[in-house]
């Protein structure tokens, strides 16, 4: 569509403002029979007028396209009226083919040939999976929050339990726990509602229940006690991190898979979704997600590697601290972590390059990399120094790695912006594993130098998702490009909406 001239932008807008208020009520009802929509892999479900506005004006800017509600709304009115069977669609990617399409097809005919594979009777291919998070630190409680908000029609990962040590008063940590829940003071209010039931031991948040064990012994659990059966553990304790001390969970009545929030030692198999995820075999019952640094960098260096070639490169990474550092001056069993992370920039080891070997073996061995712990408590940068087998341009550089975050199957993985202004803070709630910052790309012959931000906490958060759901088998038809499987935090687009 053309642009309206500046008297007719007030207009203009409040237009748009209209028809982006009427697609909820479409969206919600969609999510429900879980057909759940994106907008060039941005969720739309449980979003408000205001984020589905800057979804699209994002899109534009980045595609560089017009489209806007008044090409998207009137397909997804066509989408609500057809009987759907469970699905994941992109409604931008939908509307764009539409618009480029020359074969003189009318809307509504072109929207049914797109979804014929998906249109009749058919219900969701996967059972639910009860999951159980064990540890609720920063990445446990992410994950519980995702696992609620993408709860759809209830077919998906299922949040049934948390486990916890025993307190000196289970009354009171329950409330306790339901205030860290509901209140963050980086990731915002919880979306949703929570409710404590004392006498049950239990937190209904958003209609779904999630029991409080506490056990000191991750093999003596009776989950099937609960209700529980065949659940997913997803360790985020930081106790174990070998197939021997993670392999406790399913010596426990009603577990029957474990996946760990960081990288595993030894020869436990780790996952970077969008990188390795074919690697997962039905029968793998503990599988680890890799480290926040190792999700950020990997998927930028698979598609740095298979288009241009690295030679060899060095990453540091400018990592915001985190709780195991100390807030004062104190005993550490780390070098220099025991130095006060609220006043000091601390150098440290990073594991991240060592990993990157063995989810990429054609780069082992070509990698070295350290750490800056900041002053900040989240969002970190990566910074890949790397030599690459051509010389390359700085445009081609972008180009390319803008339209992997548009067209690849690593667009959930590999984000990109343009802008000049952006800040740490910017990406707090960025569902990407990292965000290729495209104004701070150096391209030199055959050197490229690229700044990749990753919110270490709810995008690494978003990717153990990824992972679980591969890992349970949960996988739903999708139409409009690459699949995706995951839903995320509103907020968080809002906020990555900033950069635009």
């Amino acid at each position: 569509m053309t642009r309206p001239g500046l008297d007719g932008v007030f207009s203009d807008w409040k237009e748009r403002e209209a028809l982006a208020e009427a697609m909820i009520p479409m969206i919600g009802a969609l999510y429900r029979r879980n057909v759940v929509l994106y907008i060039h892999g941005l969720p739309l479900n449980n979003r408000s007028v205001i984020d589905l506005m800057k979804a699209h004006r994002f899109v534009r800017q980045i595609e560089k396209n017009e489209m806007s509600e008044f090409e998207t709304h009137p397909i997804l009115g066509i989408l609500s009226k057809l009987e759907l069977t469970p699905a994941h669609l992109d409604l931008g990617r939908l509307t764009s083919s539409f618009m480029a399409d020359n074969q003189g097809l009318s809307m509504q005919k072109f929207v049914e040939q797109a979804c014929v594979s998906i249109t009749g009777t058919g219900t969701v291919m996967h059972d639910p999976i009860d999951v159980v998070v064990y540890g609720f630190g920063r990445i446990g409680r992410l994950v519980t929050r995702l696992l609620v908000e993408k709860t759809g029609g209830g077919h998906n990962l299922v949040p049934k339990a948390v486990v916890l040590r025993s307190p000196k008063d289970p009354i009171k940590d329950l409330n306790r726990r339901a205030s860290l829940l509901r209140r963050d003071s980086i990731h915002g209010n919880f979306k949703g509602t929570i409710r404590v039931d004392e006498e049950n031991g239990v937190l209904v948040c958003n209609g779904n229940v999630i029991r409080f064990i506490y056990s000191g012994d991750p093999a003596s659990i009776d989950y099937t006690e609960y209700g529980i059966n065949n659940a997913m553990v997803i360790d985020s304790s930081g106790a174990w991190r070998d197939e021997q001390g993670l392999s406790q969970h399913l010596q426990s009545k009603g577990v029957s898979k474990v996946l760990l929030t960081t990288s595993g030692k030894g020869d436990l198999k780790n996952i970077v979704s969008g990188v390795n995820s074919d690697l997962i075999d039905p029968d793998d019952q503990i599988i680890g997600a890799a480290s926040c640094t190792t999700n950020a960098i990997v998927p930028v260096l698979k598609c740095i590697n298979d288009e241009f070639g690295i030679e060899h490169g060095h990453m540091e990474t400018v990592h915001a601290y985190t709780d195991d550092q100390n807030l004062h001056d104190n005993i550490h069993s780390k070098d220099r972590r025991g130095r006060s992370a609220a006043l000091n920039m601390v150098l440290t080891e990073s594991n991240a390059t060592r990993s990157v070997g063995k989810l990429l073996p054609e780069l082992a061995g070509k990698l070295t990399g350290n750490s800056i712990r900041v002053p900040v408590p989240n969002v970190s940068m990566a910074i890949l120094n790397l030599r690459v087998r051509k010389e390359v341009t700085r445009d081609q550089v972008n180009a390319f790695l803008r339209d992997v975050s548009l067209n690849s199957s690593m667009n959930r993985q590999v984000g990109y912006t343009e802008s000049n202004e952006v800040v740490s803070s910017d990406f707090v709630g960025d569902r990407h594993a990292g965000m290729v910052d495209a104004h701070a790309t150096i391209a030199d012959g055959k050197t490229i130098v690229l700044y990749i931000w990753y919110d270490n906490e709810f995008g690494y958060a978003c990717q153990v998702i990824r992972v679980a759901q591969k890992m349970a088998g949960i996988k739903y038809p999708f139409v409009g490009g690459q699949s995706l499987g995951e839903s995320g935090d509103p907020k968080a687009e809002e906020r990555r909406l900033k950069t635009a």
